[in-house]
């Protein structure tokens, strides 16, 4: 893998990286979640539904109760109907009345060992009256279909309280998601056009492949403080649906700082903080529960998978006149586990489609069904909706005789035009990052036969947000960062680190950078939505500058080159002058920022462009990629090793979800890909040659210019392969992953 930056950095922050957990991790001392004990600890299991749907007649615990080392066996009659979510609480702690899924949870054991809990919730009797279960979203909005949650409208939603949701279309939704731009009736723009271009796609739901299982400890001290050890990368909203849902004060619960063993978008979500707490309850003790992988698999949030319409009107030039677009999301058996207020996959999913539209009707819906539930999984809903947008802006291309970067070209958002969804975009890039693309990848140069290139254009808004941290300064001349934001693996501490060491002017080693429980930190919105570099960078800079004046101000002298230098030049070394400081204690300031986005704001693109060589194979159907090179929309890079990860485990985690990764189900909602064994993830085998070109001429609104990277570049990877394809042998794929068996149906003529 290589990398060329089209315009060189700026060099403030050029000094060595120092990765903050990095020697923890690679010498084997960081403790995850599942490497913690607590004295009189307990181990946790449960007992689950073998069917999709059906009705709990009957539970007998008795038998459970017998098995030697067991403490306590708890169900919904023990604990009451316990609802949880993110937003939408509509995900039983317990199951009580019906299951929704193979797996449900119905009731929760703690034994001394692990095997005398899983023991003892393989004796637990439930007897069943089975329902009709529905695993497909089509089926599920069918007229007469039966309802996953009959009571779907009395469930507590935190973003509509006191408030008039949104009317649903049926009880077996939900959330729906609607957005106008232009005209309000598309109808006599599409009867005008010259040509209208309608197509289909399907995308499955996908595992975020993290390798850390989830893991949860919760112990309550005699006060009655409830302490929760998790990975969670979200820990003051795990803390605030923690309160809602045990019916306890926030400030009696404390979530602790967990390492995270990758997350992936993944562990926005954990479901195992509630049981244990009642368990621990229960029994006076710590309980832990730890996930089998088969678990994870089986029933863990997932990407959602998606049905997605587009119809999109062009001229005679295809320029794009209007476009319409419908998706079914499969949300799964509880749309507890969505972030977002209207319950749908990133609300809408197409702010970030990087073309000027004028006129535009979009419909997301999430649609329960008796299935593994849908999440966030990094870039929630733009993996799905840009396969199927720029595989749409190639078909419209070639049946138009246009070259497909000449095509994006023409319509691609410039200075003052809007996203679909009708938001502004301060100095869009997408113009340049194509041009550097046919530069850089030798667009246009032939190649042999069964070989081509294709290639994609995609746009993320830089998340926003509001955050603090506190710095402070000790007599020895060290400083204290304590954030409330996660380390995920993205390297957000060490973000925070390089932020606040350039600010200051001091060596990196005076530096230190800790993440804080929920009692001693302060407010974070937490790790995800390429937000942190902006918001958590933002506010180290603010807590930097506001450390370095008020030193300057009382020492009478500035800081320069980890000393303090007087104003005729002399200088002090820099702990002297901090014992002097901070003689009376130490000298702490709170940094805060506030990037919050609101229907005014111009928002930061970072876009980015592949171009991907595929080789197929027309006697087997194997698509191999030879060669890529994707141009990157960056600003100002902090953390330069780190960024680069983030860019190469983009490309990689996108390879995966085109081209293998899928959870699979049987007939009866049962998941057949149990194992990583059977779901495919890549590995550096599956890798080939990578160039990133990297654009850092327009700066962002994160710390001296930075943007975001973490979830840009695997979102364009699906379809400049299925355009790659699609030029090298004459194929059409519209499902994922493009599998050498769906590649080979297609070119038997078969239906894939």
């Amino acid at each position: 893998m290589s990398t060329v930056i089209v315009q060189p950095a700026r060099g403030r922050f050029s000094n060595d990286e120092i990765r903050i957990d990095g020697r923890d991790k690679v010498s084997g001392h960081l403790q995850y979640t599942a490497d913690i004990k607590r004295p009189n600890m307990l181990w946790a299991a449960y007992a689950t539904s073998p069917y999709a749907h059906a009705k709990i007649v009957r539970i007998d615990s008795t038998a459970a109760k017998a098995v030697p080392g067991v403490r306590a066996v708890l169900t919904a009659a023990d604990i009451g109907q316990r609802m949880w979510g993110r937003n939408l609480f509509d995900w039983p702690v317990l199951a009580w009345d019906r299951v929704r899924l193979i797996g449900d949870r119905i009731a929760a054991v703690a034994a001394e060992t692990r095997e005398a809990a899983e023991e003892a919730a393989r004796l637990v009797e439930v007897e069943f009256e089975e329902l009709p279960a529905v695993l497909d979203p089509l089926a599920a909005l069918a007229p007469g279909a039966p309802l996953i949650h009959p009571d779907r409208s009395s469930y507590y939603h935190a973003a509509f309280a006191g408030k008039t949701p949104p009317e649903l279309p049926h009880l077996n939704v939900q959330g729906i998601s609607r957005a106008v731009k232009g005209e309000p009736d598309l109808g006599p723009i599409f009867s005008s056009a010259q040509r209208v271009f309608e197509h289909h796609f399907h995308t499955p739901r996908m595992h975020a492949g993290y390798i850390e299982p989830h893991a949860t400890l919760v112990w309550i001290d005699d006060d009655g403080t409830v302490h929760v050890q998790t990975p969670n990368k979200a820990p003051y909203n795990l803390q605030r649906n923690l309160a809602r849902t045990l019916q306890i004060p926030a400030e009696r619960i404390v979530v602790e700082p967990s390492a995270i063993g990758g997350d992936f978008g993944g562990k926005g979500l954990t479901i195992d903080e509630c049981p244990c707490y009642y368990l621990a309850k229960a029994t006076g003790r710590p309980v832990r529960y730890v996930q089998r992988y088969s678990e994870e698999l089986n029933n863990v949030a997932t990407r959602h998978s998606a049905r997605m319409t587009l119809r999109t009107a062009v001229d005679a030039n295809g320029k794009f006149l209007a476009h319409d677009s419908k998706i079914v999301y499969d949300g799964g058996a509880f749309g507890g586990g969505k972030p977002g207020p209207l319950t749908v996959p990133g609300q809408n999913g197409y702010a970030a489609v990087p073309y000027h539209v004028p006129n535009v009707h979009i419909e997301s819906m999430s649609v329960y069904t008796n299935t593994i539930p849908g999440a966030h999984v990094r870039a929630p809903n733009d993996v799905q909706v840009f396969f199927a947008w720029e595989s749409h802006v190639d078909m419209i291309a070639g049946a138009l005789g246009i070259d497909p970067l000449e095509l994006r070209l023409r319509n691609v958002i410039r200075e003052g035009q809007t996203t679909l969804t009708n938001d502004a975009v301060k100095q869009p890039m997408g113009v340049a990052v194509l041009e550097t693309l046919r530069a850089e990848s030798r667009y246009g140069s032939a190649r042999p036969a069964g070989r081509a290139r294709g290639i994609s254009l995609v746009c993320r808004h830089t998340g926003g947000g509001k955050t603090q941290l506190k710095i402070r300064l000790e007599a020895d001349g060290t400083i204290h960062v304590l954030t409330g934001n996660v380390e995920q693996g993205g390297g957000q501490l060490t973000v925070a680190h390089r932020v606040v060491v350039s600010a200051l002017a001091v060596k990196p080693e005076r530096v230190t950078v800790r993440r804080g429980s929920t009692s001693e930190a302060l407010q974070d919105p937490g790790t995800g939505g390429s937000r942190v570099t902006h918001i958590v960078g933002g506010a180290a800079q603010a807590g930097a500058d506001a450390l370095r004046a008020e030193l300057e101000k009382r020492s009478g002298m500035v800081i320069r080159d980890d000393r303090f230098v007087a104003a005729g030049g002399r200088s002090e070394a820099f702990e002297t002058v901090a014992r002097g400081l901070c003689a009376a204690g130490p000298i702490e300031v709170t940094g805060a920022y506030d990037g919050t986005h609101d229907a005014h704001h111009e928002g930061d693109f970072c876009f980015s462009a592949y171009s991907i060589e595929v080789e197929v194979d027309r006697e087997t159907g194997c698509v191999q990629i030879t060669d890529v090179v994707v141009v990157i929309d960056v600003g100002e890079i902090v953390n330069p090793v780190g960024h680069q990860g983030q860019i190469d485990g983009g490309f990689i985690f996108g390879v995966g979800s085109s081209m293998m990764e899928e959870l699979l189900l049987d007939e009866n909602g049962k998941v057949t890909t149990l194992s990583l064994g059977e779901y495919k993830l890549p590995t550096i085998k599956d890798i080939p040659p990578f160039r990133s070109v990297l654009i850092t001429e327009n700066a962002g609104q994160g710390p001296h210019g930075t943007k975001a990277a973490g979830e840009l570049t695997n979102t364009g990877v699906a379809p400049a392969i299925a355009n790659a394809v699609y030029n090298a042998v004459g194929v059409r794929l519209t499902e994922l992953p493009m599998t050498a068996e769906r590649v080979y149906a297609k070119l038997k003529g078969a239906p894939a």
